[in-house]
């Protein structure tokens, strides 16, 4: 934080802290059993304040984190500094500014150099443990670089299958994330640990599971709310049998919340406003069984410092948030009642470059200080919070001098902040396929410079476009392809250089069976991201498709060049050859995929049919032998077995396939593999 606020936070503190120990008031119990406490991290994705009974809340969806905030500090003003998941996470675990760590997309890497609060604790002789809910925070995919300082990372989640349960693939309902969690907390021996679990449930799509389906059917985020909330019951009453939940420090918190069309946006990770960006935070400390309620303004970037200073660990100079365990141990008379609450108003920083990474829209920043939110975008924006909550009435035109203000100060808090120029990571195919199918968009329209607020549009008034590709990723990844297309189509109209949109238009089109559709948008997109290996392929297959084989295959060549660990692309590659009579390049390729994966049955199968077409039997026996271990039921591949043995003169054998292949057929087996499909965008997903 820059040296300003920090002394001005500082400052304000330590004149509170003065006035407390003069009424002679006592702090709050600080834990007996041991200097280094069990630390309890629990991160609710997706989750707004306002929800929140311990908040203020009227609907009754938390009883348990209601029972929770009786015995913990909270915090009523809270923010997060980015309202996505990944960069969130960045910030908690690592106490600094998305500015500095430079995780400022899903998908970007964590810098091995950044402090990181598993790691630090893993040094200091803590077990540590991450059980996440979704594919967003799983260091194979989205979230580089987290695994670090863990002993276990349970993640392990990836693309969801044609007829896959997004339960078995994308993410995990939250009972299951705490059973795992639970089952690693019986096996520890004595000794501190530090347990993270992420409850992703709370995130679209709102499917609740019964009862709360049934329950909230008119309202299936609250549902989603108050089954987390249960889900927290079961794994704070798992602490409370082994005997770990009063001396441990339990940290609860949202990476962000979630907008329902206030000023426009549907969703989250564009805008700044309180919807999005003020979360719920509470800390319970060790032996603490009273509340605590403070209304000091502060952010996530906090968290990790806390956590450290709680468990009696140096805070790394780097860190750029602030211990908040002097404003939670400082003890006012009544302190349950929120008139006596600590009112310091330190100023909070939060950022999104969300629109510019991928509509290369501007970047925006929030600052609230005092009574104020201001808002740093192409046309400014300055709320009185005081009387204006629900920020409605911007006084930046009429207020230039507060709004100049409040600019030069954001100018200089990230001057500040700012960390050493990171080379910008492109993210992968891979990553990008990964972020379409949460509902999440690519990172590939915006400038290279994540600092550069100049030279795009508002997003406010382009935020329509933001809603409506939403919406037609949401309906791809249910295969809604008839709704998605005019969707799209609509997107591409009013902002035609959106990558995203042109390559989710074709595969719509191509899932369809209309592939002359699908040539325009993916050539389109090919000729404006000539890189874009997914661009290249799905051009690849249309023409495939209309018979331009010839035309496809330079395409599929350069999505290998760009993917060349990916066994689907080696292996169409491998099709596209064969179909067009090159046959040695084929028999490379399918080589290729086999090397990657050596139980991919369609590779094994159709490299042995190759080589037998060259007469090679001998070559293919291995392949073939191998596709039918991998598929018994697959006629084919009993029937090339067959033809293995006819040309090594075994006819025994070739009789003996050849009548497997007529049982399995007689069965309603399935000609599995046959050579005869082509690639697309079924295939593909």
């Amino acid at each position: 934080m820059g040296a300003l606020v920090r002394f001005l936070r500082r400052l304000c503190w330590l004149m509170l802290l003065a006035e407390c120990a003069r009424a002679g008031t006592p702090a709050l119990p600080r834990a007996a059993a041991s200097p280094h406490p069990n630390l309890v991290l629990i991160t609710l994705d997706t989750t707004r304040a306002d929800r929140m009974g311990f908040l203020g809340s009227t609907r009754g969806l938390t009883p348990n984190l209601d029972a929770l905030a009786r015995q913990a500090a909270v915090f009523s003003r809270a923010y997060a500094q980015v309202p996505l998941t990944t960069p969130s996470h960045a910030t908690i675990l690592t106490g600094t500014y998305p500015q500095f760590n430079h995780v400022n997309y899903l998908g970007d890497p964590l810098g091995k150099a950044l402090p990181f609060l598993p790691e630090i604790l893993h040094r200091n002789g803590y077990r540590t443990a991450a059980f996440v809910g979704a594919l967003v925070l799983d260091p194979r995919k989205l979230a580089p670089g987290f695994e670090r300082g863990f002993d276990v990372y349970d993640a392990g989640f990836h693309r969801r299958g044609p007829k896959e349960d997004r339960y078995r693939s994308l993410e995990r309902r939250g009972e299951e994330v705490v059973s795992r969690a639970l089952a690693w907390l019986s096996k520890q021996p004595a000794g501190p640990f530090f347990l993270w679990v992420h409850l992703y449930d709370p995130h679209d799509p709102y499917s609740p599971p019964e009862p709360y389906k049934s329950r909230f059917q008119t309202n299936p985020y609250d549902g989603e709310i108050a089954y987390t909330d249960s889900v927290v019951a079961k794994l704070l009453a798992g602490l409370r049998t082994r005997g770990l939940f009063d001396a441990a420090l339990i940290a609860v918190m949202a990476d962000h919340g979630e907008a329902f069309g206030e000023h426009g946006e549907n969703h989250h990770g564009i805008f700044l406003y309180d919807e999005t960006i003020q979360v719920p935070l509470l800390f319970k400390l060790p032996g603490q069984h009273t509340t605590k309620r403070v209304a000091t303004r502060v952010g996530l970037v906090d968290v990790a410092p806390t956590i450290l200073r709680a468990a009696h660990l140096p805070v790394p100079a780097a860190v750029q948030g602030e211990s908040l365990l002097s404003v939670m141990t400082s003890e006012q008379a009544g302190s349950s009642d929120q008139r006596n609450s600590l009112t310091l108003q330190g100023p909070v920083y939060a950022e999104s470059g969300y629109g510019h990474l991928s509509f290369g829209w501007s970047k925006l920043q929030a600052w609230r200080t005092g009574n104020y939110l201001y808002i740093e975008a192409p046309q400014r924006e300055l709320y009185d919070q005081s009387l204006d909550p629900l920020a409605a009435h911007n006084l930046a035109p009429d207020s230039r001098a507060v709004a100049d203000t409040a600019g030069a100060q954001v100018i200089e808090f990230y001057r500040k902040t700012k960390g050493a120029t990171a080379e910008k990571t492109k993210l992968s195919p891979e990553q990008n396929e990964s972020l379409h199918s949460l509902g999440y968009l690519s990172s590939d329209s915006g400038t290279a410079n994540e600092a550069d607020n100049e030279g795009g549009p508002d997003p406010k008034d382009r935020i329509g476009i933001a809603n409506l590709l939403y919406e037609a990723l949401v309906a791809m990844e249910s295969q809604q392809y008839e709704d998605a297309v005019p969707i799209l189509e609509q997107v591409l109209k009013q902002e035609p250089n959106t990558p995203t949109a042109s390559l989710q238009l074709g595969r719509a089109y191509m899932a369809l069976k209309e592939y002359q559709k699908a040539v325009t948008p993916l050539r389109n997109l090919m000729e404006e991201r000539p890189d874009n290996a997914f661009a290249r392929y799905e051009l690849g297959c249309a023409l495939v498709k209309t018979g331009l084989w010839d035309e496809a295959v330079p395409h599929f060549e350069a999505a290998v060049s760009q993917m060349n660990g990916s066994t689907m692309m080696h292996f169409y590659l491998a099709l596209v050859y064969q179909r067009t009579s090159r046959v040695a390049e084929a028999t490379k390729e399918f080589e290729s995929a086999l090397r990657l994966d050596p139980n991919n049955f369609a590779a094994n199968l159709l490299l042995g049919r190759l080589f037998i077409l060259q007469q090679r039997a001998k070559d293919a026996m291995p392949y073939l032998r191998k596709a039918t271990r991998l598929r018994p039921d697959s006629i084919d591949a009993h029937r090339f077995l067959s033809d293995v043995y006819r040309q090594l003169g075994q006819q025994a054998n070739a009789r003996h396939e050849l009548t497997e292949a007529e049982r399995i057929r007689a069965q309603g087996g399935s000609r599995l593999g046959t050579g005869t499909e082509d690639p697309g965008v079924a295939k593909q997903r």
